[in-house]
């Protein structure tokens, strides 16, 4: 349990006891539709979405390092998840999950928290609206009612299907999403303090079963229409009214070299996805109550909560941004609201599963068609795409464009690294370097007084790999009567390897050039680079100075002690000699 956790229940009292109890039946409430939808958007039986709410919500809450969190299954995984159903079954999707937690475990503990902070904000809106493309288009299926035999895996094919199924489209299914969609924009409006998904399927619920009566040919497909589970010899239909047992989440068949090799990679992406949407939801989180969260802390929660699920049914969770924030307006105190909303869904398995079967998977669909449009937050994506810089509007449209063609695995992976890239490619621009002449201003604001036959060089900037070589490229234009090169230092915050053996190299060019170096005040942790490199053991003509004034009135000490440096051809002695 995270520090903000504990801090949380120093001053617990029956008031909040109370508070998160409402809190928690509000947004178990809100997530009991939410999780079926995205179990059966995923290619599973709806109860799997449940059993993720219930054991994930509540490890995840217990041992935490945010006081608001709600997790369970969420739209962002469908895009990853889908795939894996598809490809290798339940248990596939079941051992991906249990690798994913084990990642985030290992992120949290190593103090990965606070660098998915790094993840450009073009990535993430890139790929969300993407997302919220793909699970919108898939809603259509079953929006529309289509009879599709097979549906393939990847998204343009997925697109052609559906467009080659379009003759069997139903009214009565049309009809279904179209009410629940227009409850779900009405009800807030009309009764806010009333959940609105749930209200919503509710109605719809009721308005499907009575319709008939009244329009004999109206028929749409409800859970227990689509979905059944056999338990001792005892058919149910819709979601069985069991709690989640315990099982092993993988097969023989499954623990092959080849399909692990498969699984590795999206169970990576789902770790990356799950901690940055979890952390997101923190922060917002956080913005709302004025607390503050342990990144580390809720990345190894995360990781126990999904190395957990797995071996009860559930699928790969993650913080819930809507559900968090139902969380907090509901009033809830600290993590017992989450855990109470596990109970509340655990509760209506056990109570309500007559009930839930009856549940239209139409107005599930319904349901996620206004959830993808909430994820796209297209506003923004637009409005980074208009005035963002181009390379920013690249990553965007890049990430977008390769969730929706191809997958998320390779989206993330390509948008990573292709911000990184850029982000590497502007910091060498940062990085400057240049040759000052008599009059330019140091640092101090003092003018430059250049000594005869020494030349002053001047750094800004970080020297590492992407700005090392042209930082140093100008040292080229030298002339031959230059005898003393100063190399002004002080404005270098960072130095790595690449730096290093870039400055060496431009050392050797000047010895070989018959000039002498000084190199001026370097701060402490180039300087500590420069101890370790043994910089002045292995170049004996260098000298380091703590100031550009020191280095200059050095350097005009060298040239006036050694006249005969004035020739071309001289040679220069070792810095040991003015020791």
């Amino acid at each position: 349990m995270g520090a903000a956790v504990r801090e949380a229940f120093r001053s617990y009292d029956g008031a909040a006891f109370r508070a998160d109890l409402l809190a928690g039946g509000v947004v178990g409430i809100v997530a009991l539709p939410l999780s079926m939808a995205l179990a059966i958007a995923v290619g599973v039986p709806p109860q799997h979405g449940l059993y993720t709410a219930i054991v994930a919500g509540f490890v995840v809450a217990l041992t935490g390092g945010s006081r608001f969190q709600v997790t369970g299954p969420t739209a962002a995984f469908v895009v990853i998840l889908a795939p894996i159903a598809s490809r290798h079954g339940l248990t596939g999707l079941l051992l991906a999950g249990l690798i994913a937690g084990a990642i985030l475990l290992v992120m949290g503990l190593a103090g990965a928290g606070r660098l998915i902070q790094f993840i450009p904000y073009p990535v993430t809106s890139g790929f969300t609206a993407g997302i919220a493309v793909v699970i919108a288009t898939l809603q259509l299926k079953d929006v529309l009612g289509l009879e599709v035999a097979h549906m393939p895996e990847h998204f343009p094919a997925k697109v052609v299907a559906l467009w080659a199924a379009r003759g069997t489209a139903s009214v009565s299914e049309l009809a279904v999403a179209v009410a629940t969609v227009t409850a779900l924009l009405a009800l807030p409006r009309l009764t806010p303090r009333v959940p609105a998904p749930l209200a919503a399927i509710g109605l719809v619920t009721v308005a499907a079963a009575l319709t008939p009566y009244w329009w004999p040919g109206f028929h749409v497909a409800t859970l227990a229409d689509r979905f059944s589970t056999t338990i001792d010899g005892r058919v149910y239909a819709g979601i069985p009214p069991f709690p989640p047992l315990p099982h092993l989440p993988w097969s023989p068949e499954l623990l092959r070299l080849g399909v692990l090799r498969e699984l590795v990679p999206a169970a990576f992406t789902i770790a990356v996805l799950g901690a940055i949407e979890s952390l997101l939801s923190a922060v917002i989180a956080d913005g709302m109550t004025g607390t503050r969260h342990d990144p580390d802390a809720e990345l190894i929660a995360l990781g126990l909560g999904n190395m957990t699920v797995p071996f009860f049914g559930g699928v790969a969770a993650t913080g819930a941004l809507a559900r968090t924030a139902t969380n907090i307006r509901a009033g809830a105190r600290t993590p017992v609201a989450a855990m109470t909303h596990a109970v509340v869904v655990l509760l209506a398995v056990l109570l309500l599963a007559p009930l839930v079967a009856r549940i239209p998977i139409a107005a599930l669909a319904g349901l996620l068609l206004v959830v993808a449009w909430n994820m796209s937050e297209i506003h923004h994506f637009l409005h980074v795409a208009r005035v963002a810089p181009r390379s920013d509007a690249l990553v965007l449209l890049t990430c977008f464009a390769l969730t929706v063609a191809f997958d998320m695995v390779l989206a993330v992976s390509v948008g990573v690294v292709l911000a990184a890239m850029l982000f590497m490619k502007r910091m060498a621009e940062l990085t400057r370097g240049r040759l000052l002449d008599d009059g330019d201003t140091l640092t101090s604001g003092a003018p430059v007084a250049l000594p005869p036959h020494v030349a002053l060089y001047k750094i800004a900037g970080p020297l590492f790999f992407g700005a090392a070589q042209s930082a140093m490229a100008a040292l080229d234009a030298i002339g031959a009567d230059v005898r003393v090169v100063v190399l002004a230092l002080g404005r270098v915050p960072a130095i790595d390897a690449t730096g290093v053996v870039a400055l060496e190299s431009a050392l050797e060019d000047l010895h070989r050039d018959h000039k002498f170096v000084l190199i001026a005040g370097p701060l402490p942790e180039p300087r500590s680079v420069f101890d370790k490199a043994s910089l002045r053991a292995h170049h004996d003509r260098i000298l380091i100075e703590p100031t550009v004034e020191s280095a200059l009135r050095t350097a005009a000490d060298l040239v006036l002690l050694n006249p005969e440096w004035r020739r071309p051809a001289a040679t220069l002695p070792s810095a040991s000699s003015f020791l």
